[in-house]
């Protein structure tokens, strides 16, 4: 009898322990069901933080870093006027969408295996823009470029008849330009060939050096203006985003600058084209492919430049691109360098000269030396086709053509020191 009784006791102990077992398991279920799912909660919400803070996700970075054939792709699928003169395979591959998704998502970039340690190792992350040369002051307050003008006919629409089609040579001789393009308001007619002018006397008060004679028959300077209508509010008056003018505009600086040299002996030539009204079917945002062919026309007819500039003013305000030197304003200067140019450290050692010697003569005059790719920028401003090839931002929108006459002197002053320097040291007989 009680060997019964335990017998029936066991049986109830077992059931209830499988009872609990049944219950715990499906507990430990339903936890970590839980938990996967908060855990995909938390990970969705983090990509998407990550992706809405990846310049990949604005039309701006996706612009930036796929292919101009992909992208021109993309646009020729669902824009019917759109046509590329691009012939051969497309460039709509698998390769090319999976390798966007992959930075989309993750913001690495697949072809760029250090892009995987770029945010845990400083300087690493080569895409973003920098300060190569200058003060904190000017990375903080980085060059803004200009944008196109949406309505603004001036800066979008390509004007009048008989437009010079893409294959054309647009490029022009001296000058900036048909009509008159007005003059300095404190200069009187022209900028003046000679040294003089107001350049200012710089830190320590020297007059300009005499004029030499130029070292060759040929120009040995190009300017020419990749956006030909940049202006500024004093000039043109307004008050919309960014001025634009047809003939007041920054090809007055493109010229002054080329007369100063001329007077200092160094033969210069300017580009006058305006590439809205020269190109047919004008897109604001092909501005660097139609002034490379500018730049590989004059290089093509002039073995002997040395020195290739490419003229913009800033899009910031007045406090931002403004120095008083002994009394007087001039507009300050940003150097811009394209690092998506595989050579770009050659354009960059020009530049820091110019930038050094400006600064130790005008102190505060210069920003700086930018560097950029094509995350912030076009990243390859023309320079791959010339070691001597730099943009200069002069001012902003907000200074004055005198203020910015004053600093297109001073840099015509340092750039003249500079070559005669170098073509001093050239000819010197060396020591045996």
């Amino acid at each position: 009898m009680k060997r019964m009784i335990v017998t029936f006791n066991w049986s109830r102990g077992s059931r209830k322990w499988r009872q609990l077992l049944v219950t715990g398991r499906t507990f430990a279920l339903l936890s970590i069901s839980s938990m996967a799912f908060f855990l995909a909660i938390g990970i969705g919400d983090m990509l998407h933080q990550r992706t809405a803070a990846s310049p990949v996700s604005t039309m701006k970075g996706f612009a930036a870093n796929v292919s101009g054939t992909f992208f021109s792709d993309m646009l020729e699928m669902e824009v019917p006027a759109y046509s590329s003169d691009r012939q051969g395979d497309r460039a709509l591959s698998g390769k090319q969408v999976s390798a966007f998704l992959m930075r989309l998502v993750t913001d690495v970039n697949p072809n760029d295996p250090k892009s995987l340690l770029a945010r845990e190792f400083p300087g690493m992350a080569t895409d973003e823009p920098y300060l190569i040369r200058g003060s904190g002051d000017a990375a903080a307050v980085q060059p803004d470029d200009q944008a196109p003008i949406v309505g603004d006919p001036d800066a979008n629409a390509s004007q009048g008849s008989g437009h010079a089609g893409e294959g054309d040579n647009v490029n022009g001789g001296s000058g900036v330009g048909s009509g008159e393009l007005g003059t300095p308001p404190e200069h009187g007619s022209g900028a003046g060939a000679g040294a003089g002018g107001d350049t200012g006397t710089g830190n320590g008060g020297t007059k300009e050096e005499p004029a030499k004679p130029t070292a060759t028959g040929d120009p040995l300077v190009f300017i020419y203006h990749s956006h030909s209508r940049e202006s500024w509010f004093p000039v043109v008056g307004g008050g919309g985003n960014d001025p634009t003018s047809t003939k007041q505009n920054v090809s007055l600086l493109g010229k002054r600058l080329a007369e100063k040299l001329e007077g200092l002996g160094i033969g210069a030539e300017t580009s006058k084209v305006d590439y809205p009204t020269a190109i047919k079917n004008y897109k604001w945002v092909l501005s660097y492919k139609y002034s490379r062919k500018t730049v590989q026309d004059a290089l093509a007819s002039n073995d002997h430049l040395k020195f290739i500039f490419d003229i913009h003013r800033d899009s910031q305000k007045r406090k931002y691109t403004t120095t008083t030197i002994n009394g007087k304003d001039y507009a300050q200067v940003f150097f811009i360098i394209g690092q998506e140019n595989p050579n770009w450290r050659k354009n960059e050692k020009l530049a820091s000269e110019i930038h050094e010697a400006l600064d130790a003569q005008y102190p505060g005059i210069s920003r700086g030396v930018w560097g950029k790719t094509s995350k912030d920028g076009n990243g390859e401003y023309n320079q791959s086709l010339s070691p001597g090839s730099v943009l200069i931002e002069i001012g902003g929108v907000d200074n004055t053509l005198e203020e910015s006459y004053r600093t297109a002197d001073a840099l015509a002053k340092v750039i003249a020191q500079i070559y005669w320097g170098d073509a001093k040291k050239a000819s010197a007989p060396k020591e045996s």
